[in-house]
């Protein structure tokens, strides 16, 4: 049945817009182009990785399932590469190698059996080029990489039986360019498209810039019932003339469209990239990194105010201690809420965007993805900033992070931003190079270390609220400031922690933070919950809450919904794993699932290090399962205000202790 809904909406809606209620798209027409000729042919070179997620879920059977349903003309052809699982869930495909198929008509052909290849070496990718080009070349050739992804930093294409090894972005581009003759002006494909997680980031555009004209990818993690085959197949099918910026159009659509069917699609996102066009963006991208590079040199405390501006910006996949970091942040939004920061350049990004990104859709619950992502050490570590390193767009970013996560400018950092210089892009006339302060001294970025922060005194205001005042100076060195809630008993000997959130009244300017406790927490079904925020803009908020799933230990994805006034349970993730591989399958809780909440506990008589994660309450899904607040009831909790600085440091001042009685609340220091 959906298969037949997704087939009756391409026919009627191929070139509008996404009938979902909850997903919103742009589309820029001016650069849809036009159709291609008649007896224009196509082919598709399907590079289908299985990896758990065939072996566990059985999502690439279904995804070749839905091709099977589409009979192609004569002008369309599909090339499959399949492996990189260790249990195939069809009769096809062999467990224990490599296989090629081809596709043409109604038939669904097995070519060659192959040894056991791992699909995670550009090699192996290389070989399925190079056989699709000879024996299947087209007019139009699409290139598709499926299965998770890891954005930037660890590429896609992870293969289970070679410890989930995964395709760079420079082993891709390696592999492509053995192959094609690649030109940023003539490209060879047509279109390379990413059915994988984070894979719409703006190192990966300026990596196939020369390879394909189109890309299609996603900023945020796909749902594991990935794009649907028979949707945009079926639309090429009946309309072999589609360019790629179309079809790509019709993949973002039938994505959504397939994705709201199963109520996955809250935190979805889609876009189709002209790359051919993407060299005013790749200009904006580092000529808002040579302005920020200038502002930390001459004022370290500007990496601060960044960092305040990059925690509020949309993140993709998790980035918190508890699950992973993916270090992907939305480049528009970014650039938007650093915009008093940046006032030479941050203006030149919102015009560079609309000028390659040809159509998008996003979710309800991701409203600020404007097509491509960038990348932030959220996570302050020297690996993953030399994994952007090697394939960042700009050297100017690379030297501004190096010096936001060693705290201090390099020699070779210093001469660089002395000789730096804006690019030119369109109706932007750069500035003469930006003036950097001459130093004696290196500079070095301001932390809370050296101010020391730890155990600053809480007072209680007037009004009773718990009220943190470090000042303004103080406060210029901070990029965010949370507390931590625990439940207090002296008798039981236990602090239970609930979680982390930022529902304070923040006074940045004079540095005056006052909590908002109102005796409530975040409950499954009235079982209360560990709950860590992940993010926060204008419309939602999103948490991050442990639970055991049916066994197994994963996230569960919840939102606050500002307008509607209620809470949203999106689905269960599993964290990024040690490759960085971000999980496709986003899980929806359903009737008769058995939860088990987690939570993290300390001993008051104890002398353990770190908090123990102990399982709390099991129950089972049902037809009313709800996620809402739930009054803590009557007891002693502990409020703890957590200052965090530009490069991740943590410290915390004296906590405040809590007391509910009766729905009486009172607050003190002692």
């Amino acid at each position: 049945m959906r298969k037949l809904l997704l087939v009756v909406f391409i026919i009627v809606n191929l070139f509008t817009l996404a009938s979902c209620s909850d997903v919103t798209s742009y589309e820029n027409i001016d650069l849809m182009g036009t159709l291609h000729k008649e007896g224009d042919t196509w082919a598709i070179y399907w590079y289908l990785c299985g990896s758990d997620l065939e072996s566990e879920g059985g999502f690439a059977s279904a995804d070749l399932e839905e091709m099977l349903e589409v009979v192609l003309p004569e002008e369309v052809t599909v090339v499959v590469e399949t492996g990189g699982a260790a249990q195939w869930h069809n009769e096809a495909v062999q467990d224990s190698a490599s296989c090629r198929f081809l596709y043409r008509g109604d038939q669904f052909e097995l070519l060659d059996v192959l040894s056991q290849r791992n699909m995670g070496d550009s090699k192996t990718l290389e070989d399925f080029l190079r056989f699709c080009n000879t024996e299947y070349p087209a007019d139009h050739q699409a290139v598709i990489i499926w299965n998770h992804g890891g954005g930037s930093l660890s590429g896609a294409a992870f293969d289970e039986l070679y410890e989930m090894d995964s395709l760079s972005l420079t082993e891709m581009h390696t592999a492509f360019d053995n192959v094609f003759s690649l030109s940023e002006d003539n490209p060879p494909l047509e279109m390379i498209g990413f059915d994988a997680c984070l894979m719409a980031t703006i190192d990966t555009a300026n990596n196939f810039r020369d390879i394909a004209r189109y890309m299609v990818a996603s900023e945020e993690s796909e749902p594991g019932c990935g794009w649907d085959y028979t949707g945009f197949l079926k639309a090429l099918a009946d309309e072999p003339r589609l360019n790629g910026a179309m079809l790509g159009k019709v993949i973002c659509d039938t994505y959504a469209a397939g994705c709201s069917a199963i109520w996955q699609d809250g935190e979805i996102t889609l876009s189709v990239i002209d790359l051919t066009r993407i060299g005013p963006l790749l200009a904006a991208y580092h000529n808002t990194g040579v302005e920020a590079l200038a502002a930390a040199c001459d004022d370290p405390e500007f990496l601060s105010y960044f960092g305040r501006g990059a925690d509020s910006a949309e993140k993709y996949g998790p980035n918190d201690k508890s699950e992973g970091y993916t270090n992907m942040v939305d480049f528009g939004d970014l650039s938007q809420v650093s915009s008093g920061y940046l006032p030479k350049t941050a203006h030149t990004v919102d015009r560079a965007l609309k000028n390659c990104v040809v159509y998008t859709i996003n979710g309800s619950y991701r409203s600020q993805a404007r097509g491509l992502s960038c990348y932030y050490p959220y996570d302050m570590g020297s690996e993953s900033f030399k994994f952007y390193s090697q394939v960042s767009a700009s050297p100017a970013r690379c030297y501004l992070y190096e010096f936001l996560i060693t705290g201090q400018l390099t020699q070779e950092g210093s001469k660089y931003a002395q000789t730096m210089q804006y690019m030119t892009m369109p109706e932007f006339k750069p500035p003469s190079a930006p003036r950097i302060g001459v130093q004696d001294t290196l500079p070095v970025v301001p932390s809370i270390q050296g101010i020391d922060l730890e155990d600053y005194p809480v007072s209680v205001d007037q009004d009773g609220s718990a009220t943190l005042n470090i000042g303004t100076q103080n406060a210029n060195v901070l990029s965010g400031v949370y507390f931590e809630l625990a439940y207090y008993s002296e008798e039981n000997d236990i602090i239970l922690l609930l979680g982390r959130d930022n529902d304070i009244d923040a006074d940045w300017e004079n540095g005056i933070f006052r909590d908002n406790f109102r005796g409530v927490w975040g409950a499954i079904d009235g079982n209360i919950v560990y709950m860590e925020l992940t993010y926060e803009c204008d419309d939602y908020v999103l948490f991050s809450v442990p639970i055991i799933l049916n066994g197994e230990e994963c996230s569960l994805r919840v939102c606050y919904n500002y307008t509607r006034e209620k809470y949203e349970i999106l689905g269960a993730r599993r964290g990024l794993d040690d490759n960085g591989m971000s999980d496709k399958n986003l899980i929806t809780l359903k009737p008769g699932d058995t939860v088990t909440t987690l939570h993290y506990i300390l001993s008051l008589s104890g002398d353990e290090d770190a908090p123990q994660q102990v399982e709390m309450d099991t129950f089972t899904v049902t037809q009313t399962t709800s996620f809402a607040e739930e009054n803590l009831g009557d007891g002693t909790f502990v409020l703890c205000f957590e200052m965090v600085d530009a490069r991740n440091n943590s410290m915390y001042a004296t906590p405040v202790y809590i007391t509910v009685e009766n729905s009486m609340i009172y607050i003190e220091t002692e």
